[in-house]
């Protein structure tokens, strides 16, 4: 038994262990582009808000419907009298009172007329309840409103969609930032131990007179100012990937690892040329988003019209009292009928009128501006991508053709052959090729993304 118990504390330990150690490995957050991309659809704020507005607009278009559909009210009211009014009829004549088998005397009349009691009309306390049943029969202005509010809810999905793409796109563009950044700092950490280990070779000789002080300080010097660099790169890669989680929708303390890497995001990312890509404007989402708001346009303009035509409801009521008083001239049930024709408002309902048609027409106008801005926007970006492929091509050799010279300059340095100053320059052109090179792939990549969301190919990979 003891064995047994041994054992089990020892499985559970293990069990505890294996929970802690699971738990720490899942609290990484391992993302790809494409996994950072859809990742940020399902917990990006923004994107939960513009959700939220779809909802809204759903809410929206049956709270239109409704107010077409029967209404149904029930209404309470009490009531106190302090003062009951009260009728008298006057004097009648009691037939009981008169004398029977007698002549009647003009004083039998007389004593046989009584006074009538006073009559209450009303109670001192009552509660009535109206039953109210309401039914819209026609209204213009409801029918189009209930178009409108249809409307609406399309403007949130348009939106939405809108939303993902720019997200999707910011996204990529924060994930290239911080591989870039990453990149860079990579090289230029490699870069320092050598010239640090160049710098500690120098010392040696120099304290052996090999060469001169002068030497040993410049490579000081630069060991110093690339420092300076990578310090204020990994700042800038800290804040990067804050912006990230930012996108992402979780918190800074989360950590969050990229599994891609710039080399692999680049043969796989399609850079070539494409030229032969049709563009399609009315695919684009602001195309669609200004379509939607003609649409809301024109229906405004169909409202004004619809307020010179008439409007029918029609009603049916119930009544009941808790104290009846004895004469109740209130109706217990009414059917009835309301109809509401405009006739003359000043020349109001035409100014509305007259308003919503220079709306429609400056709408019109913006639409045929985004339409043509649209086209020029891509034509731009395809410009701009087709010179940032260039660039990057031109900077890829450029940095490969330093590297080699900064690495024969090193040894050349070393051997004496090389002064320190020749060393310096050649550092630094290494370290400006080198930065040219990273940021020609940011460039390229942050315009490829652009165009992507231009040509719509974000919402074609859902």
């Amino acid at each position: 038994m003891n064995l047994i118990r041994k054992c089990f504390f020892v499985l559970v330990i293990l069990g505890v262990f294996y929970d802690a150690f699971g738990q720490g490995e899942s609290e990484i957050l391992k993302l790809s582009v494409i996994d950072a991309q859809n990742y940020a659809l399902q917990n990006n704020r923004t994107i939960r808000s513009a959700k939220i507005d779809i909802e809204l607009a759903k809410k929206k278009v049956w709270e239109t419907t409704a107010m077409g559909l029967p209404q149904f009210n029930i209404t309470a009211n009490y009531s106190h009298n302090f003062v009951i009014p009260q009728v008298s009829f006057g004097s009648y004549l009691d037939p009981e009172a008169l004398p029977i088998g007698v002549p009647l005397t003009k004083e039998d009349i007389d004593n046989a007329f009584k006074t009538s009691p006073p009559v209450s009309l009303g109670v001192k306390n009552n509660i009535t309840f109206d039953f109210t049943l309401s039914q819209l029969i026609f209204s213009g202005e409801y029918l189009v409103g209930l178009q409108a509010a249809k409307v609406f809810k399309e403007i949130s999905e348009k939106n939405y969609v809108k939303t993902e793409i720019q997200t999707k796109e910011s996204v990529a563009n924060s994930y290239y930032i911080v591989l870039v950044l990453g990149e860079n700092l990579k090289v230029l950490k490699e870069s320092i131990k050598i010239i640090e280990q160049t710098y500690h070779e120098m010392v040696k000789l120099n304290e052996q007179g090999f060469n001169e002080q002068t030497d040993v300080d410049q490579l000081k010097i630069s060991i110093s100012n690339v420092q300076t660099v990578i310090n204020s790169l990994e700042g800038q890669k800290e804040v990067s990937m804050n912006l990230l989680k930012l996108q992402l929708g979780v918190d800074f303390s989360q950590e969050v690892e990229l599994t891609d890497n710039l080399t692999g995001i680049i043969e796989q990312g399609n850079i070539s040329d494409p030229t032969s890509i049709n563009f399609d404007v009315e695919a684009s989402i602001d195309y669609q988003i200004m379509s939607t708001a003609e649409k809301v346009s024109e229906l405004n303009l169909k409202r004004q019209k619809t307020k010179f035509l008439p409007t029918i409801s029609a009603f049916y009521r119930h009544q009941e009292q808790t104290n009846t008083p004895s004469f109740n001239f209130a109706l217990k049930d009414l059917l009835g009928a309301t109809v509401n024709m405009p006739i003359f408002s000043s020349g109001q309902r035409l100014s509305q009128l007259h308003q919503a048609k220079f709306d429609l027409e400056k709408t019109r106008l913006g639409f045929a501006d985004v339409t043509q801005g649209l086209i020029l926007e891509y034509e731009r970006a395809l410009s701009d991508y087709h010179t940032l492929l260039s660039n990057y091509q031109s900077n890829k050799e450029s940095m490969a053709l330093s590297r080699r010279i900064y690495d024969k300059t090193i040894i050349k340095y070393r051997e004496g052959v090389s002064t320190s100053f020749e060393l310096t320059q050649i550092q630094n052109q290494y370290l400006t090729s080198e930065s040219n090179y990273y940021n020609s792939i940011l460039s390229l990549l942050n315009a490829k993304a652009k165009l992507d969301r231009i040509l719509n190919k974000y919402e074609e990979a859902k």
